[in-house]
């Protein structure tokens, strides 16, 4: 079972991956590019910022880690949203077990890594200029 931070990420990412997709069939016009880069960039701060958090909470001394909270299926059926946000990014003990690795580093640092990849595309992509784009 992924931790609450684990699938705010993954919602995230659908997000982002959804913006890209309405971009590669958007037309390139001006406003269009602006506009989807604008969403890409919030959206993809907003992962850093959870993403560096879980990170954050990963490298904390066990006995600074906050006790372990409920489902994030259970805070959605019995709280209000803003509610389960603020519980969910403070954190909860099981964000801070390190579940799987490759290369050396969590899956959370791995996913912060593509955030700001994603970030930095998206401001690359945003100011290219669109007359040097050749439309099929």
């Amino acid at each position: 079972m992924p931790c609450n931070l684990c699938i705010l990420q993954r919602v995230v990412y659908i997000a982002i991956g959804v913006l890209f997709l309405v971009a590669a069939f958007k037309p390139t016009l001006y406003w269009g590019r602006k506009l989807m880069g604008s969403l890409a960039i919030i959206i993809s701060a907003i992962g850093i910022a959870i993403s560096g958090r879980h990170v954050w909470m990963q490298g904390l001394p066990a006995d600074q880690v906050p006790d372990c909270g409920p489902s994030l299926q259970m805070m959605m059926d019995t709280s209000p949203l803003w509610d389960v946000l603020k519980t969910v990014l403070t954190g909860s003990g099981n964000c801070a077990d390190i579940q799987w690795q490759f290369l050396g580093m969590s899956m959370p640092t791995w996913s912060l890594i593509m955030f700001i990849g994603l970030f930095i595309f998206t401001l690359i992509w945003m100011f290219i200029p669109v007359n040097n784009i050749k439309n099929p």
